[in-house]
Parts: structure tokens; sequence; C-alpha cells
């Protein structure tokens, strides 16, 4: 699936934790079952990361939990 025809499916949100300044900022993608479409939300028409909705929920709960946490 190309980010154009992604574009027609997908509603993006932004992370809560993402500033208005420019920083680091990541949207997550929604309405496709079978997939979770990140992207890097400085950059709406580059690439786009995809992963299974297993993996993801496996990823943000690791994050949740502080598994990453030093």
């Amino acid at each position: 699936m190309t980010t154009d025809s992604l574009e027609m499916v997908v509603t993006w949100r932004t992370s809560s934790y993402s500033s208005s300044n420019g920083g680091q900022c990541v949207e997550v993608g929604a309405g496709i079952p079978t997939t979770v479409p990140v992207r890097d939300s400085k950059d709406p028409h580059g690439s786009t990361l995809t992963f299974e909705p297993a993996a993801w929920n496996a990823f943000i709960t690791s994050i949740k939990t502080g598994e990453f946490n030093d």
C-alpha cells in the first residue's frame, strides 16, 4: 500500500507526548484491521512503518511497563 493510498483509509493520531515545537513526534494510524501504520509527523508524506497489530500491542505494553527504561 502506498503512502497516498494510506491517506484515503487511515485516521492519523499524533502521540500525546508530542509537542508543538517540532520535536520528535510520531503518528499512529487507525483504520486498517491487519496493519498498524506509524510515521514521522514532521514528514507525513515520507516513509511509513507498518506493524502487525499483535506486535504493536506488545511494543506498547513493553513501553507502559517500563521495559525500555534505563
